[in-house]
């Protein structure tokens, strides 16, 4: 999103010089002028609202571990800055763990945000799905304008080895799949994010309700890059990508300790768009959560060497097309 376009614009940017990169490991690449639907982020201000993980100590683990520097507000004139260069037309913001007593409170908000600063673009809410009031919450949610979907992370388990099938509050709990199944009454979508060793669950989800798009976050979580741990990803993935109501967002790359690099990242990317469809992925920035590991510079030249071999009609799927599409901007 360039500096020259206001709040709210959709106007052409500046293109980012494509230069080489030691951080990175990027070639030199054509200049990058696509349009950009960032399909994945967030806005908080912890001062003004309650995010248990941003305010409350001890901090919780977190899979890039130290969070501290993105512990502060992050609003849409943060992410212009941020994002300054690369034409941003539209943006996802994905609920951010706000108080979960008080779920309307944070789209209300998001909602002021969006008639003040024009971004964001469309909502993915927070929902506990296996609350007894969760179909009541759902339609309240899905009476919001820019509302798409809903997100809440059912349990999962630490470590492939540690999978079981049927916990409480994971996506076989019969009081979860009720609350699931009133999704489809509101036209509303879900967001998951589950490690990839919970993705057997999901397909079956997503077959039993074939009409409720179901959109996976952040890769499948493929945080470990052994050779087993790719093998156990890859199939897990295709399992689900079997279900045509299932799409990909491309994001939540990073890895803890190191910084995000396309010689890491970019043979994963093309794994999930092989194994997905170009049709059914779409990129994202996870800002300010992938903060802690890459710019977003750093990140969207590495998503444009990462697709550089395919057509520009596929590229612009990727970047833009996939998301209007899926969120309906």
């Amino acid at each position: 999103m360039a500096g020259s376009v206001a709040f709210g614009g959709f106007g052409l940017c500046a293109r980012p010089a494509m230069h080489s990169s030691t951080d990175s490991g990027m070639n030199i690449l054509p200049a990058f002028d696509l349009p950009i639907v960032d399909a994945h982020q967030h806005f908080w201000d912890p001062v003004r609202n309650y995010h248990p993980w941003l305010r409350d100590e001890p901090m919780v683990p977190f899979r890039y571990g130290d969070y501290s520097a993105i512990r502060t507000r992050f609003l849409p004139p943060d992410y212009l800055r941020e994002t300054a260069g690369w034409n941003v037309v539209k943006t996802v913001y994905v609920e951010t763990e706000w108080d979960p007593a008080d779920p309307l409170g944070e789209t209300r908000y998001v909602h002021e945000l969006a008639q003040e600063h024009g971004y964001p673009h469309a909502v993915v809410a927070q929902a506990w799905l296996h609350h007894a009031d969760a179909a009541e919450l759902l339609a309240r949610q899905a009476a919001f304008p820019l509302v798409r979907s809903v997100r809440h992370k059912p349990a999962a388990a630490a470590t492939p080895a540690d999978a079981r099938r049927g916990q409480a509050g994971g996506m076989d709990d019969p009081r979860w799949r009720e609350g699931y199944a009133a999704l489809g009454r509101h036209g509303l979508m879900f967001d998951l994010q589950t490690p990839w060793w919970h993705l057997d669950a999901a397909a079956e989800l997503a077959r039993d309700f074939p009409a409720t798009p179901l959109v996976l976050n952040h890769t499948g979580l493929p945080a470990d890059r052994s050779p087993q741990g790719l093998a156990g990803w890859r199939a897990a993935m295709e399992r689900l990508a079997r279900e045509p109501n299932a799409s990909c967002k491309i994001s939540g790359l990073g890895l803890k300790g190191q910084p995000w690099r396309v010689q890491d990242n970019a043979p994963v990317i093309r794994d999930a768009i092989a194994i997905f469809g170009v049709e059914r992925c779409m990129f994202a920035s996870n800002f300010p959560v992938d903060k802690v590991v890459v710019g977003f510079d750093t990140l969207y030249r590495g998503f444009a060497a990462a697709v550089a071999h395919l057509p520009p009609w596929q590229q612009r799927a990727l970047f833009h097309d996939n998301a209007v599409r899926i969120y309906r901007l």
